[in-house]
Formats: C-alpha cells, sequence, structure tokens
C-alpha cells in the first residue's frame, strides 16, 4: 500500500491510530519528510538524491492509582497495515511503566489548523534549480584561481501531523536547507569553510561564498605560529551560534533551581533576573521570526529534562530568554513550571540575539588593534556544568589581525570558555544576521546572531588541526 493510497494518508493514519487506542489518552504524530541532496568534491558535483520518508509516533497514557504511566513508540515507514500493532505496543509499554513525573492533564481547546487533511508538504531537485548552475560558474572560477570547492547542499520539508484524544488536529510544515562550502588549496595545507542556513536556497549565492573563501585561502599564505594564550577575539556569528545554542540547552529550570548548572543561584534558587551582560543584548525564541519560522506549537516526541509528551499541542510565542543583558527566562515544561514556580516557557526551535550595533565583521576588523578573527568553532564539549565550560577547536582559519588589517593565518586553539561568562565579558555585539552553527548544524539550524567581541577569549592551547 503506498503513502497515496486513500486511508494512507498522514491525517488518516493519525485518525486511525487514535480510533484504535483503548488508553486514557492517547497523542499521534505522523511526520512525513522528504529530502533533496548534492555533494560535490574537487570543483565537481559527486552525487544527488532524493528521499521520501514517514515516522509515526504514538504515545498512550494509562490512569493508575499511583499516577499516569506513558508508553511511547516511534517506527519509520508506517502504513496502515502497522497500526494496530504500534498502538498496542504503545500501551503495552505504558502498562509496564511506573507514572510518569511529568504527568499533566493533555493540552486542548487549541483551534485546528486548517491544512491538517491536506498532502504533505515535498522538496524536490527543483528546490536547486538557479543555485546548481550558480554552483557550476563557482567551480569554474575556482578553478582557474587555484582553489577546489567541496561541500553539500541539503534541504529537507517534513510535514507534522499532531493528533490527540483530547481534540487536538494540529500541523506544521518545516522547511530546512543548509549550505557548507570548503575550499582548499591544491596541496590541503590551506582550507577555509563557510556555511549558510536557507529555507528553499533563493537566498544562498555560491559565488559571494567562493570570494569569501578566496579571501580567506590568500590571507592564509602567510603562516604565522602563536602560543596559547588569551586573546582579544572576534567570534563570527556562527561561532556565537554554537556557543549560545548550547547555552539554550542548558538553561533547564528545573537542573538550576536544584543548584546544578550555571544558572543556578548561590543559596537557593535560580539567577532569573540577574543581568549577564553589559551589552544592552536579548536572546529570543520566535516561531514567528522572518527567516526563521518554526512550529508555534509544541512537537515532543519524548519526554526529557526540557520537553514533555504531555504538552504536546501548547501554543508557542515568543520567549525573551535574556532582555536587554537581564535573564528573563529558564526553559521549562509545564511540570517543571509547576516545581520551580517560573512561568512556563518551552525551548523554542530557532534562537536570536540582538541589540547590539549595526557595524559589520569587516568594520570590527578594521577597528582592531590586534587580535585573533576565528572562522568556525568544532568539537565543542561540555567539561563543567555548574559554569558551563565547554571545550573545543578551532577549525578552518584562524586569522591575525594588526592595526585593523588581517596579516596571515595562525595555528589553530583548543579553548575553555563559558558562554555565559563570555557573554558578560563582551566589549562589543555588531550586525545580528541570519547564520549556521557549524558544531551543531545538524540539530539546530535557524539562528541569527551578531559578531562579538571578546578582549580575553581563553585559548587553551595549541592545536594541530586544519
Amino acid at each position: 500500500m503506498s503513502p497515496r493510497t486513500p486511508g494512507n494518508k498522514p491525517y488518516e493514519i493519525v485518525e486511525r491510530a487514535l480510533e484504535l487506542s483503548r488508553a486514557d489518552g492517547c497523542v499521534v504524530i505522523a511526520d512525513e519528510t522528504s529530502t533533496a541532496n548534492l555533494r560535490w568534491a574537487g570543483n565537481a558535483l559527486t552525487t544527488n538524491g532524493v528521499t521520501r520518508g514517514r515516522t509515526l509516533t504514538v504515545i498512550a497514557t494509562v490512569d493508575g492509582k499511583e499516577g499516569t504511566a506513558t508508553g511511547v513508540v516511534s517506527r519509520s515507514a508506517v502504513t496502515a497495515d502497522d497500526l494496530e500493532a504500534l498502538v498496542r505496543s504503545a500501551e503495552e509499554a505504558a502498562a509496564k511503566a511506573g507514572p510518569a513525573e511529568d504527568a499533566q492533564p493533555l493540552v486542548s481547546g487549541v483551534p485546528h489548523s486548517a491544512d491538517f487533511t491536506d498532502a504533505p508538504a515535498e522538496t524536490s531537485s527543483a528546490v536547486f534549480k538557479d543555485f546548481a548552475p550558480a554552483l557550476g560558474e563557482a567551480f569554474a572560477r575556482a578553478g582557474a584561481g587555484g582553489r577546489e570547492l567541496y561541500g553539500f547542499a541539503n534541504h529537507e520539508l517534513t510535514s507534522s501531523y499532531l493528533g490527540t484524544s483530547a481534540g487536538l488536529r494540529l500541523r506544521h510544515d518545516q522547511p530546512n536547507g543548509t549550505l557548507e562550502l570548503n575550499a582548499k588549496s591544491p596541496d590541503r595545507r590551506r582550507s577555509a569553510w563557510a556555511g549558510r542556513s536557507t529555507r528553499d536556497f533563493t537566498d544562498v549565492d555560491p559565488a559571494a561564498m567562493d570570494a569569501e573563501l578566496a579571501k580567506r585561502l590568500g590571507w592564509a599564505e602567510r603562516r604565522i605560529e602563536l602560543p596559547a594564550g588569551r586573546y582579544e577575539t572576534l567570534l563570527p556569528p556562527t561561532a556565537v551560534a554554537d556557543l549560545l545554542i548550547y547555552q539554550l540547552w542548558s538553561a533547564g529550570a528545573r537542573d538550576a533551581a536544584e543548584g546544578r548548572t550555571v544558572f543556578s543561584k548561590p543559596g537557593g534558587g535560580t539567577r532569573v533576573g540577574e543581568r549577564l551582560t553589559r551589552l544592552p543584548l536579548s536572546l529570543r525564541s520566535d516561531p514567528h521570526a522572518p527567516g526563521l519560522e518554526s512550529a508555534p506549537f509544541v512537537l515532543a516526541h519524548a519526554s526529557g529534562d526540557d520537553a514533555s509528551v504531555f504538552d504536546n499541542g501548547l501554543p508557542l510565542g515568543a520567549t525573551e530568554w535574556i532582555s536587554g543583558g537581564e535573564l528573563r527566562h529558564l526553559t521549562t515544561t509545564r511540570h517543571s513550571a509547576g516545581l520551580t514556580g517560573l512561568p512556563v516557557a518551552p525551548a523554542g526551535d530557532n534562537l536570536i540575539l540582538d541589540g547590539g550595533s549595526d557595524t559589520s565583521l569587516d568594520e570590527m576588523v578594521a577597528a582592531t588593534g590586534r587580535g585573533l578573527l576565528l572562522t568556525c568553532l568544532w568539537y565543542i564539549r561540555e567539561v563543567d556544568p555548574a559554569t558551563l565550560l565547554l571545550t573545543g577547536l578551532t577549525r578552518d582559519g584562524v586569522y591575525l589581525v594588526e592595526n585593523g588589517e588581517v596579516v596571515g593565518e595562525v595555528n589553530n586553539f583548543r579553548f575553555n570558555e563559558s558562554p555565559v561568562d563570555l557573554l558578560g565579558r563582551a566589549t562589543e555585539a555588531g550586525r545580528t544576521e541570519k547564520t549556521l552553527p557549524r558544531e551543531w548544524g545538524d540539530w539546530f539550524t535557524r539562528a541569527a546572531m551578531p559578531a562579538l567581541r571578546v578582549p580575553d577569549f581563553n585559548m587553551s592551547s595549541v592545536s594541530q588541526g586544519v
């Protein structure tokens, strides 16, 4: 039976699963995903492809004397013939589970999505109609200039259908595109990277990216060795995004209230209301942010520290995590909000830091006496949750700036820094622009960040990586 067969459409699968349920409560999420991609190496396309897929998640809730238990089962390539077994598996899992700590009444009273019964949105190779020829022209320019381009472009479109026994019928279409481009010298001794996040590939320019990378490879013709130490450092938007995304993931209210994180207040409670930076910066998530749109309601396929399956369908609005430099919210589910006394604030699916100046990164470089300009960060890992100390590596180009000009490439470093501490020490924030995180781009792509100037970024040791 094909996905187009009557009775096998996504909304019909959701409705049938709810009808089959014998549990006290049921949540069903059908995710229909299509992808299109291009890959290239050495200034030539190597592969391309288009895929389709479906994942169905059934969440059964069973009430008992000690509380409500949940069972969650997800499977791919589900058709109408597979439904009953899947629903029964979720119910059996709930029957064997103990009471769920995060149990809440299922969300109700949310207006239905007008397009709930429509066919899923799909992407195809047509998304690259204008991009692919422009990429070919970039290959030609790179080859003539002695550069080799490597990379990939991926476009994904997911239609999520959410139905519950409490009456919710919601649907969201999420496009997600990423472009990563590496330029290398023929001897592979010089490398530069650029990335872009896009909804539809109409706003990415391979020629401009190639020109940016050519400039960076030119900088790298002169090599300067520097020791570990603290340096004035310009962090580009992609690096700022990687650090602050991890900060958002670490901003759970319950962990903070229980004294386990950087957002815990000495002596008890949280740091909500405390000023974290002297700059008038605001860090926010907004499902309606232009170009960064995300689901306007909770889609939780499992419960965890910052998500609850009981919150599925809960409407999401704009949330300011930091406002004017002051910590305003920590991430909460309805359950953890009740435990901590803080407002309900589920983690969003985009992240925006603004409130800086309109200064470009090039202008920030021009205003630098002596410092480092990074390209991106890599292999970021947590060292100490109490301070949110992170470690990681620089990659694909660290450049020395002297008297407002880039004078050469320096060696890579391992760094040790806390994003919370960095915000407190930053002395300048530039223009906010849409960016692609390098480290977390497989999981979190919708971000807009400024470049940051940090007077004493801690390069803790020298790294031999490229």
